[in-house]
């Protein structure tokens, strides 16, 4: 059961006929920061930023390897907490939650798709699709079917018994793509999701991605230092210095 502040919650917005999917920008960001310490030095990652990202948008997060991007997904999905500011997903504050709250929102509302997959691989395909929904108590055959579906439209149906470490990387991240869609999340992050693939096999996995999830009206928010595919998203946002500066208008930075 999920606890009382989600019920409470998510019970005003079904009062009102509506799904926390359905309600005002889907994130925000309000002076949001993060530091570390590393070596008695403290390290600022995101310095007072602010945020909005509307239903629907593809968002891409632009800026070279430890520039933050990452742990801005990480404050986004209540995997990490940041040192002060609020992170609001439809009007859920993440920051307020629990540890264990987060973590039920998460299965519920968020998909991921990995730069390294992160399949389980004493799971065959089917299963590791299906996962999010198992986790959630729906191993049902409504779950089958559902995972059947996606399977079907990332080309891998007839691969369902198969364990990862016979796929390619390429079959890995489709599989990782129908694992982040199968519980119909509200939002999804995806974090340098071609960056282990080559070329050609990236620019097919975005492809797909970007189709399936424009295709159910999904938010996606992506990670990448890659200026090519910033360049296919609704908006693009640099993450630099610390700070979140709105690119869309601007000339793309190179990033190694």
């Amino acid at each position: 059961m999920i606890t009382n502040t989600l019920n409470k919650l998510f019970s005003s917005r079904r009062k009102e006929g509506l799904t926390v999917a359905e309600v005002g920008p889907v994130v925000c960001l309000d002076g949001l920061s993060k530091s570390f310490v590393e070596a008695d030095q403290t390290r600022v990652v995101l310095d007072n930023v602010q945020l909005e990202i509307q239903r629907g948008q593809f968002v891409a997060l632009l800026g070279h390897s430890g520039s933050g991007k990452s742990t801005l997904l990480n404050l986004i999905s209540g995997i990490e907490r940041p040192s002060s500011g609020l992170v609001t997903i439809s009007d859920v504050p993440i920051t307020e939650l629990s540890e264990r709250e987060r973590t039920l929102f998460r299965r519920d509302h968020v998909g991921f798709v990995f730069q390294f997959f992160n399949l389980i691989p004493t799971l065959t395909v089917l299963e590791n699709v299906t996962l999010p929904r198992e986790l959630a108590g729906d191993g049902d055959e409504q779950t089958q079917a559902a995972a059947m579906r996606l399977l079907k439209l990332v080309g891998l149906e007839d691969r369902q018994d198969t364990f990862p470490d016979k796929l390619s990387g390429g079959e890995q991240q489709r599989v990782a793509i129908a694992r982040a869609l199968v519980h119909d999340p509200m939002l999804v992050l995806a974090d340098e999701p071609t960056g282990n693939l080559d070329e050609n096999t990236g620019e097919q996995v975005l492809e797909l991605l970007l189709s399936l999830t424009r295709r159910r009206g999904k938010t996606l928010i992506m990670a990448t230092h890659n200026p090519e595919i910033a360049r296919t998203a609704d908006r693009v946002v640099r993450v630099h210095e610390g700070q979140l500066e709105d690119e869309t208008q601007l000339e793309f930075v190179e990033y190694a």
